[in-house]
């Protein structure tokens, strides 16, 4: 069962005249591993945060694949030993995946929205009384 991925690409400045031929050949390292360019999206050249390899600029390219899992090791592989590939990351397309945190993420959001009166009632007793205190102490 293949799964979906997003693959960015750091690639070397200097390629910005063709960027085409070590795009294709990306691409073609993904279908030798089995898999299948869905999506393709050039970036153009950027700065680079830090230096890497001692260039401050890249050319960024995004790829959605679609490989089989035991897979990926052998293309991150493949990658690493690409001269024209300064980085990459390859992490799993996770598209409307609920996450872990986000109903903590929702009860906050709707805590937050609740007024002052209807959120005392969640709170102790002690709480309670600092609030009252602070209420009638801005009047």
């Amino acid at each position: 069962m293949q799964k979906t991925y997003e693959l960015m690409v750091l690639l070397h400045p200097d390629l910005e005249i063709d960027v085409e031929a070590p795009i294709a050949k990306v691409e073609g390292l993904i279908e030798a591993t089995g898999g299948r360019v869905i999506k393709r999206d050039n970036w153009g050249k950027k700065r680079l945060a830090y230096r890497i390899k001692r260039q401050d600029f890249a050319i960024y390219v995004y790829f959605e694949v679609q490989l089989d899992p035991e897979k990926v090791r052998q293309l991150e592989n493949q990658i690493l030993i690409t001269e024209e590939v300064l980085r990459h990351l390859l992490v799993v397309h996770e598209e409307n995946a609920p996450r872990k945190d986000s109903k903590k993420a929702a009860e906050k959001k709707s805590d937050e929205e609740k007024p002052d009166a209807d959120r005392a009632e969640d709170r102790t007793e002690g709480e309670k009384t600092e609030v009252v205190m602070a209420e009638e102490g801005t009047k």
